[in-house]
């Protein structure tokens, strides 16, 4: 695998060359960044053509995300909203000399915590809240779909990702989902579970790909623009 950096039309692009076969062009959140990742055999005029015809696309999405607001810096204390399966929930931290909890109850989160924890610590609770909830619901989806999709994950994780929200080892046949996850709404968790699974069809983002997921979730374009529409921080516009 290698790794450069490009100009083409004023714009920097890091192209990774590895052992694929299609290019795939990709633009990250917060700030547009640009990366392709190609076969080692492109040649660097192919990968001039293919940004010159994807230009527009490109500045459509380094918009959008100059447009989406910025996230405030949280600091996990009593007053702040906190999302948890799309919707907002207010806050509520209330310190106690028993183990900490996390306990939903209408529309706020209440952290029960000891005395003196602070920020940090804080987040641990609330994230250990929601990677809970995820291995709850995940092992759920993945019995439902696969014998729709008709493939067996051998195992699955949950982890913090910052510019994907699931991977797949074809290999291990082992799923992994973001963490983030637990903020969104169930049609997103659920489409990404499929996404993910459906690299044990095919590995490549390619129009075989792409007709699986219609089969098994035709709706899962417009749930992927709802992902990404919900998003701030991370990735998911790709080509």
């Amino acid at each position: 695998m290698k790794t450069e950096q490009l100009m083409i039309h004023g714009l920097t692009i890091e192209l990774t060359r590895k052992k694929i076969k299609n290019l795939h062009l990709r633009v990250y959140a917060p700030h547009g960044q640009i990366r392709m990742t190609a076969p080692l055999h492109v040649k660097e005029k192919e990968i001039k053509d293919v940004i010159h015809s994807r230009l527009e696309w490109i500045k459509t999405q380094q918009q959008k995300f100059a447009n989406r607001p910025v996230m405030p810096h949280l600091e996990y204390q009593t007053g702040e909203y906190h999302y948890f399966q799309g919707q907002r929930y207010l806050l509520n931290v209330i310190y106690h000399p028993a183990a900490p909890k996390v306990q939903l109850q209408d529309s706020t989160i209440h952290l029960y915590a000891r005395e003196g924890c602070d920020a940090a610590k804080r987040q641990q609770i609330l994230e250990a809240w929601y990677r809970q909830q995820l291995q709850i619901l995940i092992p759920e989806m993945i019995t439902k779909w696969q014998p729709v999709i008709k493939v067996n994950v051998a195992d699955w994780g949950v982890k913090q990702m910052k510019t994907r929200w699931g991977t797949c080892n074809i290999r291990d046949r082992r799923i992994w989902l973001a963490l983030e996850l637990a903020k969104k709404p169930l049609a997103c968790l659920e489409y990404v579970v499929v996404h993910e699974m459906t690299h044990l069809l095919e590995r490549y983002h390619n129009d075989r790909f792409y007709g699986f997921m219609t089969t098994f979730l035709a709706d899962w374009r417009n749930i992927r623009l709802e992902l990404n529409q919900q998003n701030v921080n991370q990735q998911i516009l790709e080509e």
